[in-house]
């Protein structure tokens, strides 16, 4: 079964779980539910992480209550996947059993199964100061372009 979350709080009025180099919590597989049927995960401030509940669809309104709509012959795109944005340099200060604990929780099956990452290149909110890839005014075709060393030990 599933590990559970052991919250950690800061005093920011939310908790967090820990993760270090001998423990991360874990979620049961991911499994599609019955037609009909709905699985919800829920995370909240007051400490929930990914609670797992079920339900079924209901064909008509009882108020009241929240309602949601969904009609299954109007497809509007196709979802490639979920993920999140890891920050590198963080990762990075871990011990190496802490960094595969927590890359396990972002994307094995015991995890939340991330299949995709935002990785930003050159100066963005993971950076930890101001930088760009060529200052040097009008240099079109880029001769003054380089990489900096975060850019090419943590993104490239």
């Amino acid at each position: 079964g599933a590990r559970p979350c052991i919250p950690k709080d800061f005093g920011h009025g939310s908790v967090v779980c820990v993760c270090n180099a001998t423990y991360c919590d874990t979620l049961d597989p991911v499994a599609v539910p019955a037609p009909g049927s709905y699985v919800k995960y829920e995370s909240t401030k007051a400490g929930k992480r990914l609670e797992r509940s079920e339900g079924r669809f209901q064909r008509s309104l009882r108020p009241p209550g929240l309602l949601l709509t969904v009609n299954v012959a109007e497809l509007y795109q196709r979802v490639k996947g979920f993920g999140g944005s890891p920050a590198a340099m963080n990762i990075l200060r871990l011990s190496q059993p802490a960094q595969d604990n927590l890359l396990c929780s972002y994307f094995s099956e015991r995890g939340i199964e991330y299949n995709l990452i935002r990785l930003p290149m050159a100066c963005s909110d993971f950076s930890v100061r101001p930088y760009s890839y060529d200052d040097v005014p009008h240099d079109y075709e880029l001769k003054h372009f380089r990489l900096v060393d975060e850019d090419v030990k943590m993104k490239v």
